[in-house]
């Protein structure tokens, strides 16, 4: 085992990042300390190495420095993907060698009084820190880590070089701060608190808090003359505001202002707006604006207002939807979440999505409707409301029965349906709320026992005794969907529902059969030998030499004595295991397509809760898992036990119940697909239906070419009851049906048009037929399948159905491509002979900031609204205590939080938690999201808020904007560059929109705003307003109202709340101007087309002079206007 070597002292960072690259290897090495003699420290005698610390990988051999040990200690992935992740990684060490840690160290030794160096030494060292921090923040603004998706040892390295000011910089060092760019490298911050809070930091370093004091270096003395402002108890970015800011460079007149800014200016607190408005009225926005962004106030009372004026009605405006609008019609329907509980983070990911499409179509002037909606959520529902019967009762379904369960249902469905629906109104979702459906309302329901019965007519729908996905905790067949594949290296034991014990998988139990009639054995191997109890026949491939002479010969089971044939097929692998094969046809997928292939018997051995039948003594009425156990060890005793081995495997798992899912076969019934997947592959193949992105279309043809009919009977009591009857005819030429028997089943709307149905079939009377309905539901996917046009009435005409359908759009995550999406156009093109939509459009899913999957138990599923309003650790913790988490999930999703939201989860408001949302979201790829990320774009609206706070001091009370933005010729150069720039950001955001590129849309308005508008128009505009001619202040008005207004209707469609707070403070160009940013014109090409290359080039000339010579100033720390004489 290696040895490493190091000194003792905490905070001698270079061994924090040698002890975390060594927390990620595979084992760590054994660790000696040394105590500290002097500087520099000294390793063991024995080695010829001079520098700590120093590792011995094996005798004699030794490698010294933290940068060698670390290097030597990471495993390979830790040191980067391939050649260009590997070069990075080293690029970004090297920086954080050679430029951080130096500065890094000379400004913390000398805050904490451990070094004395001259006032120069230290400024300068701040100013290098600073500039490298800058560095970091620019690089992070877009990646969760430095290199890849992961952590690195570029993230071991730079992070532990900035361990020392982080800890213990203090307020009394540096000024505050000045410029913007403080408060704009939250990037840093964040992805410091994320890389210290992973499991392997955390060992090494234990809970790491900011600004805490050195461990033996005296307290900081507080400074009483500073003008620093308080650390704000919470923050996470605050302390290292301090040391970001760059030297202030004082125009002529500042020292004066300086003198006057020296009063401390409070905490405001948290802004909420308390005028006394009703709901539905609109907010009152003449009073003076707040001096700093709040969401709170920001996005009080606009909601209810949009929806008392029906802006969000495709009927605003016009007479009836049907109206002819030469603008066009914008129809979407929501994919509609499950009615299980609350949203998360990947709900609002579609709806910020769904919203801004929705909002910009709005404001384009076309009939837009939204259609909100809600899934009863079949399997879901019926498990949270089982569990919660059972924690407050100790009763069962059973226990209360089928109609009362159902009305428990229903009264939790009452419950938890409001809060999914305010949590869409929290996110400005702006939806037709009087459309809003539930798929189990009576027109929907209805239009499922339509389409049900149409099918069935036809013989699209059919019953049939199949192999199905079996949940014998749910007693339920489960859709693909709601398996999770389980994947295993080997010899695994997982936890089963109903087992005291962990029970073994992934291994390969080898086992004999004896030939009839001879000693002479064939070993099959399997990786469930319970199964053997089942198995019908033994299978060779026909080719294999080592079986030839066994072909049509049988074997003899030693439990039940069946003979079992050996069939010859070419699905056998001969390289695998012993070449034989054991056929079980009633209990694996494989095997049950041999057995139909060969006309074997399917022999059923385990019963819908998870116990052995039809099998002899002792094993009968055994759970399947116990006689897995009970089979091994008879097969032991009788001496055909050959082998276990481990074996990688995937176990197939209930993602509801945790139950490992059982292969079983139950008559059921099924969707005919074929024909439908080939009218669905078709209309894609044409170009009638879009897919985009457009590699998606792979997936959308290896699904519906290789389709297989669809299982869609669920045993629950929660869902839409299957209306199929079971016929008995009480007449003696009339012989008994079997369940399986697709003549003894009718449909029908209601019982007597079943029972009509039936006598006519029959040929008998109608009192003659007795009718059993089938006591199974629906699977969930079939009545969303018909959300598109249920939603409008079908079958029953109406206007919306008219206008409305087919839709325009609809846009959904990739994972549920063939789940939802293709079903949808299965069946509209069935149903209705129309496609329910011309395009489909697919987003990312979004991951944590570690790349995982959002998850209940591990605590990374967060509560859109938590990200709004913002919530405590705390808080979060008490969530999972209300959740239906296990005991044990809930201590992991504990440590989970713990992990990931340490200080709990900042408040960001709405508008910031769709644009961030929004700019990360890219075509096609995973989106991990870190949730203080999104705290930047509050800081963004922040920007906006003071920056149209001095815009309508500048324009003054009693400015009247011309009644077109069309340039009066008066511009000067400064104002024509600007609305160049406004030119190209109009351009770029339609252009983004139109393609679905929502980063590039979002980039546009943010670089206008805060790179153009704020950073160089908005000051250069000052001596204007000050001291230039009038006709130069009137030309600057009006181009700086044109900017204002087209730069907020350019943010409306992501961020509602503070573009319309903000756009209702702005006077109007016209009387009778639309009364809200939500219809009022998006921006148009057409009307802002006034680039002008030749003049931004020459203006991007001057501001890289501009930039040069700060950036001089600020290597040559010359702070001066003046010289000094």
């Amino acid at each position: 085992m290696p040895t490493l070597y190091l000194s003792l002292h905490p905070d001698n960072f270079q061994n924090h990042r040698v002890l975390i690259a060594a927390r990620y290897a595979p084992t760590l090495p054994e660790v000696v300390e040394l105590p500290e003699q002097g500087l520099p420290l000294q390793p063991p005698a024995s080695c010829p190495l001079p520098k700590l610390p120093a590792l011995e990988s094996q005798p004699g051999v030794w490698v010294s420095g933290p940068a060698a040990v670390a290097h030597l200690l990471a495993p390979e992935w830790l040191r980067g993907q391939g050649p260009a992740g590997g070069a990075l990684v080293r690029q970004w060490v090297s920086y954080a060698e050679g430029e951080i840690a130096p500065a890094a160290c000379a400004a913390a030794f000398s805050a904490l009084g451990l070094a004395e160096q001259s006032k120069q030494v230290v400024e300068q060292a701040v100013a290098e820190l600073r500039r490298a921090l800058a560095v970091l923040d620019g690089h992070l603004k877009l990646r969760t880590y430095l290199v890849d998706e992961a952590v690195t040892l570029a993230d071991v390295t730079v992070a532990c070089a900035l361990l020392l000011p982080y800890k213990y910089v203090g307020a009394q060092l540096f000024s505050p701060p000045h410029d913007p760019l403080s408060q704009l490298l939250g990037g840093v911050t964040r992805w410091f608190l994320t890389c210290v809070n992973q499991p392997q930091f955390r060992a090494v370093l234990g809970l790491v808090k900011l600004c805490e004091q050195a461990c033996g270096g005296a307290p900081p003395k507080p400074d009483t003359q500073s003008n620093t402002p308080p650390v704000e108890k919470g923050s996470m970015t605050q302390p290292f505001s301090l040391l970001l800011s760059f030297p202030h460079n004082p125009s002529r007149g500042s020292q004066k202002k300086a003198k006057a800014e020296k009063k401390e200016k409070k905490d405001p607190g948290v802004l909420t707006y308390d005028a006394p408005t009703r709901p539905g009225e609109k907010k009152d926005v003449t009073g003076p604006m707040p001096d700093a962004y709040s969401p709170q106030y920001v996005e009080a009372a606009w909601y209810p207002w949009w929806e008392s004026q029906g802006f969000f009605k495709p009927e605003y405006g016009r007479q009836r939807v049907s109206e002819r609008n030469p603008e066009g019609l914008f129809m979407m329907c929501i994919p509609p979440p499950n009615v299980t509980g609350s949203l998360h983070l990947g709900h609002a990911l579609t709806n910020a999505i769904q919203d801004a499409l929705t909002r910009w179509h709005r404001m384009r002037g076309e009939t837009t409707l939204w259609n909100p909606g809600c899934d009863h959520a079949g399997i879901a529902t019926q498990v949270v409301v089982e569990k919660k019967l059972w924690r407050e009762r100790g009763q069962t379904r059973h226990d209360v029965g089928r109609e009362a369960f159902v009305r428990e249902v229903w009264k939790w469905k009452n419950e938890k349906g409001d809060r999914i629906y305010h949590q869409l109104k929290k996110l400005g979702s702006s939806m037709d709320w009087d459309r809003a459906c539930f798929t189990m309302d009576p027109k929907l329901s209805y239009a499922v026992q339509e389409a049900f019965v149409r099918l069935h007519e036809e013989g699209v729908i059919y019953r049939s005794k199949r192999l199905v996905n079996w949940s014998c905790t749910l007693h339920s067949a489960i859709s693909d969907i709601e398996v999770d594949k389980k994947e295993l290296p080997g010899r695994t034991l997982l936890p089963v529902p109903g087992y005291k014990d962990k029970v073994e998988f992934g291994v390969l139990v080898s086992f004999a059969y004896k030939l009839e009639d001879s000693d002479e054995e064939v070993v099959v191997a399997t990786t469930r030998v319970e199964t053997m109890l089942g198995d019908t026949a033994v299978a060779v491939h026909p080719q294999d030499p080592r079986y030839q002479h066994l072909h049509g010969k049988h074997v003899l089971h030693p439990f039940t004595g069946r003979r079992l044939p050996i069939v010859c097929d070419d699905f056998v692998d001969m390289g695998f295991g012993t070449g034989a094969v054991k056929i079980t046809p009633a209990h694996d997928h494989n095997d049950y397509e041999v057995g139909q292939r060969h006309g074997l018997d399917c022999v059923t051995i385990i019963d819908d809760s998870g116990c052995l039948i039809n099998v002899p003594p002792p094993f009968l009425g055994m759970k399947r898992f116990e006689a897995r156990g009970a089979v091994l060890e008879a097969l032991k005793h009788k001496g055909l036990f050959k082998e276990v081995k481990d074996n990688p495997m995937v176990v197939p798992v209930c993602s509801r119940s945790k139950d490992v899912v059982e292969p079983l076969l139950k008559p059921q019934w099924y969707v005919r697909c074929e024909g439908l997947a080939r009218g669905a592959a078709d209309a894609v193949r044409r170009g009638d239906l879009r897919i985009l992105p457009h590699f998606h279309c792979k997936t959308w043809f290896q699904w519906m070419d290789n389709i297989r009919d669809w299982c869609i009977s669920r045993q629950l009591w929660w869902g839409h009851r299957i209306p199929a009857y079971f016929v008995t005819v009480d007449d003696s030429s009339v012989p008994p049906g079997e369940d399986t028997d697709g003549r003894y089943w009718v449909s029908g709307r209601s019982e007597e048009e079943a029972k009509d149905k039936a006598a006519k079939a029959f040929g008998v009377t109608p009192d003659k037929i007795s009718l059993r309905q089938d006591e199974d539901v629906l699977d969930t996917w079939f009545s969303s399948g018909l959300f598109p046009f249920s939603i409008f009435g079908w079958p029953n005409a109406s206007e919306d159905l008219q206008v409305f359908y087919p839709g325009t759009l609809l846009e959904t995550g990739h994972d549920i491509l063939f789940f939802w999406v293709a079903r949808m156009v299965m069946l509209g093109l069935k149903l209705t002979g129309r496609l329910p939509f011309r395009e489909v459009y697919l987003h990312a899913v979004v991951r944590d900031a570690h790349g995982r999957k959002m998850s209940k138990s591990l605590g990374n599923v967060i509560d859109p609204l938590d990200v709004i309003s913002g919530i405590t650790l705390e808080g979060l913790h008490a969530q999972l205590l209300e959740s239906n988490l296990e005991p044990a999930e809930v201590e992991r999703a504990r440590q989970g939080q713990k992990s990931d939201y340490p200080a709990g989860i900042p408040e960001c408001g709405t508008d910031a938690l769709r644009f961030a949302l929004c700019a990360y979201t890219t075509q096609g790829r995973d989106i991990n999201l870190d949730v203080n990320r999104i705290l930047g774009y509050r800081h963004f609206c922040n920007k906006l808020w003071n920056a149209t706070k001095f815009a309508i001091r500048a324009l003054g009370p009693g400015f009247k904007p011309p009644p077109g933005p069309e340039p009066s010729g008066a511009e000067s150069p400064i104002d024509r560059w600007i609305l160049s720039r406004l030119s190209l950001a109009v351009e770029l955001s339609d252009a983004a929109l139109r393609a679905y590129d929502f980063p590039a849309a979002t980039t546009a308005a943010y670089g206008f705003w805060l790179y153009e508008l704020c950073d160089v128009y908005l000051e250069c505009l000052k001596p204007v307003l000050a001291e230039g001619a009038a006709p130069a202040v009137a030309a600057a008005r009006c181009t700086l109202y044109t900017c204002l207004d087209a730069g907020l209707r350019l943010l409306a469609p992501f961020m509602p709340f503070v573009s319309e707070e903000l756009f209702q403070r702005l006077p109007r160009r016209a009387p009778h101007a639309p009364p809200s940013i939500c219809v009022t014109p998006y921006p148009s090409t057409q009307q802002f087309c006034w680039r002008d290359g030749g003049l931004e080039g020459s203006v991007e000339f001057v501001l890289g002079i501009v930039r040069a010579v700060r950036s001089l100033r600020a290597d040559y720390n010359l702070t001066r206007t003046r010289a000094n004489c």
